[in-house]
Order: structure tokens, then sequence, then C-alpha cells
């Protein structure tokens, strides 16, 4: 069995600061890198900052910076955000490392040589929010549905483009034999709609003159990268590839996740750059939907972004990551208001788990005896199903609803009543086996919790605990 694993996050365009639905999706694929490192592989997790593009340079003009320096400033965000949710990547790109650069101008001579870019003159719509050109099946009145304020540039210009077109068929044979190759509600069936319906060759350069920030095309200095087709290349350059292999060759290729707006740049575009390049193709795509609030898309227009850090001001390290950790993945949209976030956060926290492991804590502490409970060793077959599946969210409800099973079971025995410690502690072992259970499989999504509580439980005597997740005003 391989004993190798790489995930990827989508790179965040640093144009703006990071918002709820990149913490969801850089959580998420944390908690997947977290449980494959316990089940004994060796793991890479990329995630990093897309560096490149119009918008970038139209603000730092804005902002009386050179690009470099203001891409340098906004990146930050992204690497401290890391830090502010303990996520365990292992490798962090900027595309304008110099790594990266290298692979890009490696990548593309790869595709000039299969005679996949070639020069045009054109005439397009374009939507800087997107960095996107859009045809006008894709438009909703005139705009960009994901951009609707934002007007769209027509563009006229010859620049390189990409023969997209000439791997259509080989895109829908490769998604007929890896028919799990896009995970995500509907998912595969829209990517395969897509490229069932034609591809057109894209743009995959931009004249210097006229956005100068970007990678330069090999061996013409007018015209830069177009920023999609630089920042793809990250998912290998992370890896050294291609002057230094050795990761590449160990964990390419690898399992990456997007939302739902990447879905054709991640299974279609960037899948036929690699056939163009005569590399591997992706292992799989994971797709979630977006995080509304209260029915609406996050957006500034609304006022209604979700900064992490609210969350973690309010609920704190542990909760955020359990209370992110219980939105759906590979489905739909998930909505969420403030008052269903301290709803769950109660229900599940303060008089869920917290509850639970306090009421345990207090009945074993009073036991004039030495506890020797077991650390577990494994991760629970229920929790391991869902979790090899990529289905996070099922992995801790699967746990949730442990924690309800104890405390039916606490009730119905009720241990308090009883005054004879032999027998009381013949009631509690168990249940406190099985919270150790559930308290190990935890290290997936709140790693600090579940190693101070293993450790707490597994002391010869139990003493009481503070409350863990002390009640919130809503």
């Amino acid at each position: 069995m391989d004993n190798h694993f790489y995930i990827t996050t989508t790179l965040p365009y640093v144009n703006a600061k990071p918002h709820l639905g990149f913490a969801w999706e850089i959580l998420t694929a944390d908690f997947i890198a977290r449980y494959q490192r316990l089940q004994g592989k060796k793991v890479i997790f990329n995630t990093g900052t897309d560096e490149h593009g119009q918008k970038i340079m139209q603000q730092a003009v804005q902002n009386n910076l050179s690009p470099q320096a203001y891409v340098d400033q906004l990146s930050r965000n992204f690497r401290d955000l890391t830090s502010l949710l303990s996520i365990s990547n292992t490798n962090f790109i900027r595309t304008t490392d110099s790594q990266h650069l290298i692979a890009a101008e490696h990548f593309w001579n790869l595709c000039l040589k299969n005679v996949d870019i070639y020069r045009k003159k054109y005439q397009v719509k374009y939507c800087v929010g997107c960095e996107l050109e859009k045809t006008d099946s894709e438009l909703v009145d005139g705009h960009c549905p994901l951009h609707p304020n934002q007007e769209l540039e027509f563009r006229a210009e010859e620049n390189y483009f990409f023969r997209f077109s000439r791997y259509q068929e080989k895109l829908l044979k490769f998604y007929q034999d890896n028919p799990n190759f896009v995970l995500g509600a509907g998912k595969m069936s829209e990517i395969i709609s897509f490229v069932k319906s034609g591809l057109q060759d894209f743009s995959i350069s931009r004249l210097k003159e006229k956005m100068s920030w970007g990678i330069p095309v090999p061996h013409d200095s007018a015209q830069v990268m177009y920023v999609w087709f630089d920042a793809l290349i990250n998912y290998i350059s992370t890896l050294g590839w291609p002057n230094q292999e050795t990761d590449y060759q160990q964990f390419w290729p690898g399992i990456q996740i997007c939302g739902k707006d990447n879905l054709r740049q991640q299974s279609a575009m960037w899948q036929a750059m690699l056939f163009s390049a005569q590399l591997p193709s992706s292992r799989q795509i994971l797709v979630n939907g977006f995080i509304t609030v209260n029915g609406q898309k996050m957006s500034k227009s609304l006022g209604n972004v979700i900064d992490p850090s609210q969350l973690l001001t309010k609920y704190g390290l542990n909760a955020t990551r359990f209370i992110i950790a219980s939105f759906p993945v590979l489905s739909g949209d998930v909505d969420i208001t403030d008052a269903r976030l301290h709803d769950f956060y109660t229900a599940h926290l303060t008089n869920g788990l917290g509850n639970l492991c306090s009421r345990l804590a207090k009945l074993a502490s009073v036991i004039d005896t030495d506890w020797h409970l077991s650390k577990p060793t494994q991760i629970s077959s229920t929790v391991a199903q869902f979790m090899n599946q990529f289905l996070t969210h099922q992995a801790l409800q699967s746990i949730i609803e442990q924690v309800s099973l104890l405390d039916q079971s606490l009730s119905r025995q009720k241990p308090w009543l009883i005054k004879d410690d032999l027998e009381k502690r013949a009631i509690l072992t168990p249940i406190l086996q099985q919270l150790m259970q559930l308290i190990y499989d935890l290290q997936i999504f709140i790693p600090d919790f579940s190693d101070k509580l293993l450790n707490h439980f597994a002391q010869s005597r139990i003493n009481p605990l503070q409350p863990l997740f002390p009640k919130i005003k809503s």
C-alpha cells in the first residue's frame, strides 16, 4: 500500500482578507491530513496564495505600492490564518516564489513543445473579478453572476492560447474511466456536461504593456502568463517539480479540494494542461459548496462577510474548529446564522461534549481508587469509514452521536446514586473507556482538546475539570 498522501487547497487570491469560506476549505483539508497521519501515512499538505493578475496590479497602484510589496503584505494574512486555526500544513507556496516561476516556465515550454500553445487575435468579454473570460451563456443580464456589480471588460488583443478543445474527448474518456474523480453533489455530472458542450481554447497570456504583473512568457518579453495558467501549476511546483522531484515522484498525484466556483478550472482546465505536459492527472477533486449567511452569498457590498477571527474571538480555537467541522462537505451550500452557530455550540459543546467530560471526571474523582484507563491506538471504525470517503462532517456527527449515547447510558444507570465504590467503578469504567475513544477520534478535529483530555483521563487519579466550553451569551 502506498504510504504517501498529498492534499492541497486551492490558492486564495490575495486581493481580500481570508473569509469563512476559505477557512472551511483549509480546515477540511486539515482534518483529512490529520486523519491520514493517524493512519501512518507520510503527508504533504499544501496551501498558499495566488498573487498575480490585473486585480492585484490595480490595487497595488491604488495603494501606492509595487505589486510585490503589496502581495507581500496580503500574503501574510493567509499565512497567519494557518497559525490562528492550528492548520497542520507542511507547505505554503506563493505564486511569486522563485521555484514556482521556474516551474511555470518549464510547464509552458512542455505545452509549447506539444503544439498546444499558439498565438491569435481575439475579442472577449472578461470579468476582472473572476480573472476569466465569459461567454454569453454564462452571463445573467449581461453581467457575471458571481460579480454582478462589476462591469465586464471588452478586450481585443493578440495573445497566446491553449488548445483546450484538443482535449475534449480525452477528458470525457478520463471521466468515464474514473467515475469518482470529482466528488461533490452533482459535480461529476456537471463537469461532464460542460466538457460535452464543447471546449473553447482559452487565452493564457496578456500583453505586458497593459498588464505587467505576471510571470514572463518564455521567449516573448511582450507577454506575461495569464493568472489562471500560472496559478494551477502550484500543485506540482510546491513539490519541487521540475528540478527537485523527490517529493513530486513520491506524492503526485494528489487530492485537491476546492469550492464549486473552481470546478471548471480544477477538473477540466488543469487536467487538460497536465495531459499536454504529459504529466499524471490529479488523483481526485473534492468540491464544496458556498457558505451563505441568512440565505445570501457573502459579499462586501452586503456587509455579511464573516472573518474567521470573529468566530475565534467569540468561541475560541477548539470550538471554532468543531463548529466548522460540522458544515456538510461535498454537498450544496451551507447557510449559517449567528443563532445557528450559537445553538450548535451550546447544544453540542457546552451541554454535549463539555458537559459529558465534566460529569465523568467529577464522578471518577470521588472514587477512592486508582484508574488504569488505556489510551486508544487507532481511530474507531465508524469514524474511519467516513474519513476514508472524505466525509468529515459525518465523521464528526458520529462522534456527536456517541456523546449522546454515553449521556443516555449515564442517565439510565445513575452511578451517582450508588454508594458502593466497586459497583460504581464497574459502571463508570466502560463509559470512561468509550469516552477515551471518542476523545482520541477528536484528534482529527480538535487536537489540542484531544491531547489535553486524553492525558487527563489517563491519570491514575482523575481530577474534576473546569468548564471546557463555558456558556456564551447569544
